[in-house]
């Protein structure tokens, strides 16, 4: 889908980008993860020629970039950025429908395309379609940018820190409507991001980008059980490695059955959450054993405190 060969950046002689190679997959979703000033934002914004790339050879589809209009390649690329950029004297149905209408689309089709973003990123088209940006919150700002960089239906939705100046609530929240909006339209998505949990909780894939050189480029997994340096076990925290391991494992994964009547006590935790998140209430409750429950509330069985510590496998055969 995105291809990068060998490709260079510099700014007023410094070398931002030094001759970085990368491959996106079609339907992947990469997140670029490094510290400030470490490239990754120029490196994303070269991808859809809001930076030109000085050396190398950046494909889009299986053709150069260079070889697209830029106004083109923006077309087929949604972007989408920390401070939104909406347009304030325009409603939220006006400021969706920006890119539809530049391309000429009729006004019904236009229409119904912003009632569609607006229901997948639960902006109820009702209440929001008429406001403006000053009557929105942060997190529905951000929404409804989200909304316009997917409105063209792009092949491709490129986010430069979108979530940064979001309070922690108001920025998992979307964490979780990023990594549905991604299961259930399967586009292609690259997120620049310098917040290690963000980047493990939504990749499919993580960029880990040092001095305008790529130091790994790896599956979460990967990059906490198995990193390639010194440098990535450094950036990721060595006290922290496990904690976040616990991050990318399941609750549904280490459930045990249990015998029909039998009670588990303790507040049920839910099937869907991650074993970090259950480490939490074993703690809150001080409880070595908590049932589980599945989307409809019901008792599908319990969890240890101990299968936090061993494989799946291990509990499964248990």
């Amino acid at each position: 889908m995105i291809e990068l060969r060998q490709v260079s950046k510099r700014f007023s002689g410094l070398k931002v980008i030094d001759e970085v190679s990368l491959h996106i997959a079609q339907g992947e979703f990469t997140v670029i993860l490094g510290s400030s000033g470490s490239g990754k934002s120029t490196l994303l914004k070269m991808m859809n020629r809001m930076v030109e790339h000085d050396s190398g050879q950046i494909l889009f589809a299986g053709q150069e970039i260079r070889r697209f209009a830029p106004e083109d390649i923006r077309r087929r690329m949604g972007y989408a950025i920390q401070s939104v950029g909406l347009f304030p004297h325009w409603n939220v149905e006006k400021n969706i429908a920006t890119v539809p209408r530049l391309l000429g689309w009729p006004k019904a089709r236009i229409a119904g395309r912003v009632d569609e973003l607006m229901g997948l990123l639960h902006l109820e088209p009702a209440l929001y379609r008429s406001r403006f940006p000053h009557q929105l919150s942060g997190g529905q700002q951000q929404r409804v940018g989200v909304a316009r960089a997917l409105a063209a239906d792009p092949e491709v939705l490129l986010m430069d820190e979108p979530f940064g100046a979001l309070d922690p609530l108001t920025r998992a929240a979307l964490q979780r409507e990023m990594a549905r909006i991604h299961t259930t339209l399967g586009k292609t998505i690259v997120l620049v991001t310098h917040d290690i949990d963000e980047a493990l909780g939504l990749a499919s894939r993580i960029v880990l980008i040092d001095q305008g050189r790529i130091v790994q480029h790896a599956t979460p997994l990967q990059m906490l059980s198995a990193p390639a340096s010194g440098v990535v076990r450094d950036f990721f925290g060595r006290s922290d490695t496990g904690l976040r391991l616990l991050g990318l494992r399941r609750v549904a994964d280490h459930v045990r059955p249990v015998a029909l009547g039998t009670v588990v006590a303790g507040e049920p935790i839910r099937v869907t959450l991650n074993l970090r998140e259950a480490l939490s209430a074993f703690v809150l409750q001080g409880l070595a054993r908590l049932p589980v429950v599945g989307a409809d509330g019901q008792q599908t069985g319990c969890i240890d405190l101990s299968d936090l510590l061993g494989p799946a496998d291990a509990v499964r055969a248990a």
